[in-house]
């Protein structure tokens, strides 16, 4: 009996500290309280047997690479929120309700929807919440002046004076490292906003290739540059086809560079392969390396299957992992279930060429 309790007490202990260690928790008024796991008590859970999360936990925060930011691991996508079918009443209900759920990582981009995504993000930080979360929004610009522009339009659209992290959106051209690393290039207007206290970090995104990506890296350490974030596709399918896990993420995680995923779900795609459902889709990309799992939400209910994934969340088995993409894998091998790395569907700056200066 004895023996069967301290194996008990051990595996509380190593279990716990294993899932929570990378992570901290908010209460209601969004406070935050971070749990070291060099210093672990059974007061920090309440004293209760915390070896599985469940969906009354607060969502769990990371920290957002070498910045030292604690954000939210699943972050609110932008584009969805301004879609036709989604009221503007609908679209601020989503984004306060993420809010104080604790979701605080908002994503947006200058071009989502002719802006309107901004602008309705912008509506909604009013009355305090503004405050409350960590902003990220992109621009398309490759060159310092349309760069700055996109800049100025959405601080005025978001009805801010500060930008918490601004990203060069779709690096998918071959040329895109050249024209932004280039004198008179996109980096220069980043560099003189974030001087000016209008932004406060930089990184880029992208979904087509993860060799586009290692060259954006390469290019940045040939002019002493350093991104503090790059987001990329991470999902149950990606790492069986032009693999961003594959390829990029081993070169973030080893720079300290927060790692933001995205398209867990491939904008539901990945649900039709009839293999995986949507917590399965979220849960794998939250046990990867990530600081952050952005996903769009385009109701309600989307929004509360995500907060569910986010507060049940635990740390995968390898065999748990292995089995899960075992089931993918033969679906993903050409591609098809990643449209936006295959084909020219997602890419807004390939109709819209103008965007890019």
């Amino acid at each position: 009996m004895e023996i069967c309790f301290w194996i008990f007490i051990v595996s509380y202990f190593s279990i716990t500290i294993h899932v929570f260690r990378n992570e901290s928790i908010h209460n209601n008024t969004g406070q935050r309280f971070f749990i070291s796991s060099c210093s672990y008590s059974l007061s920090s859970t309440g004293g209760t047997n915390r070896m599985h999360r469940s969906a009354e936990d607060p969502v769990p925060t990371r920290t957002l690479g070498r910045t030292g930011e604690r954000v939210s691991a699943i972050g609110l996508g932008g584009y969805h929120l301004g879609i036709p079918d989604l009221t503007e009443t609908e679209s601020i209900r989503i984004i306060r309700t993420a809010i104080d759920s604790g979701i605080t990582f908002l994503d947006n981009c200058w071009d989502y929807n002719d802006g309107l995504s901004e602008v309705r993000m912008g509506r909604a930080l009013r009355g305090g919440y503004r405050d409350r979360a960590f902003l990220m929004t992109k621009v398309d610009g490759r060159d310092r002046q349309s760069a700055a522009d996109q800049i100025g339009e959405s601080l005025r659209r978001l009805r801010t004076d500060r930008i918490d992290l601004l990203q060069f959106h779709e690096i998918i051209h071959k040329d895109d490292p050249e024209r932004i690393f280039a004198e008179g290039g996109a980096l220069e207007a980043l560099i003189e906003a974030r001087d000016e206290g209008k932004i406060r970090y930089i990184g880029f995104t992208g979904h087509k290739s993860p060799f586009i990506h290692l060259k954006m890296l390469t290019t940045a350490a040939r002019h002493h540059f350093r991104f503090d974030t790059v987001q990329m596709p991470l999902n149950v399918m990606d790492t069986h086809f032009e693999s961003f896990e594959q390829h990029v993420l081993p070169a973030l995680t080893r720079d300290g560079i927060g790692v933001l995923g995205m398209k867990p779900i491939g904008d539901r795609i990945i649900l039709d392969s009839g293999v995986v459902t949507a917590v399965e889709c979220l849960h794998y990309a939250m046990n990867l390396p990530t600081s952050v799992v952005i996903t769009g939400c385009d109701s309600m209910q989307v929004l509360e299957q995500a907060i569910t994934a986010a507060r049940t969340f635990h740390p995968m088995t390898a065999g748990q992992t292995s089995t899960l993409l075992a089931r993918t894998a033969p679906f993903a091998a050409q591609g098809d279930y990643e449209p936006y790395k295959t084909t020219h569907k997602h890419d807004g700056t390939y109709y819209n060429p103008e965007w890019l200066g």
